[in-house]
């Protein structure tokens, strides 16, 4: 018997938000599929912010734990990944409270804005409501010219 699902773990947020939606339409397997999925991008968002392998696999059993308990707090119309990274930094900020009270919040800034995934999710989100603001022909041209890296002829043709 086959999963409905690829055992392949993607981690496109796409792929996630589908698993997360799925998952809060009562479906098990996609709940545990999107929990696996998330294990290597939450290591990987952990490994680039702080030392300590076992303080990292920590907040990554944590923030496995706290996605599970409040996805109902996920909003459907959203994004997935800008909510997943957020309750990973509540994590890791609950976490430098907890275990190092020496860390000064400029300390805590550079910890929490690196690049990534995450950020990746976000300036498209960012980039998607600037772009809500134009008419839709300004929003298509730049669209056309600026993210798919079509020629000014090619995108008016």
């Amino acid at each position: 018997m086959t999963a409905p699902y690829s055992v392949q773990v993607a981690t496109d947020e796409a792929h996630l938000r589908h698993l997360m939606q799925t998952s809060l339409d009562g479906d098990a397997c996609a709940h545990h599929m999107l929990l696996s999925a998330l294990v290597p991008v939450l290591r990987r968002y952990f490994a680039r912010r702080m030392a300590g392998a076992a303080d990292q696999e920590d907040l990554v059993q944590e923030t496995l734990i706290a996605v599970h308990t409040r996805r109902g707090s996920y909003d459907r119309s959203r994004a997935f990944g800008p909510w997943l990274f957020a309750v990973a930094r509540y994590k890791m900020i609950d976490h430098f409270r907890r275990t190092r009270h020496d860390v000064a919040l400029d300390d805590l800034g550079d910890l929490l804005g690196d690049g990534g995934f995450e950020d990746a999710v976000s300036a498209r989100l960012d980039i998607d409501a600037a772009l809500e603001t134009l008419s839709p022909k300004q929003a298509a041209a730049i669209r056309a010219t600026k993210i798919e890296g079509l020629s000014v002829a090619e995108a008016a043709g």
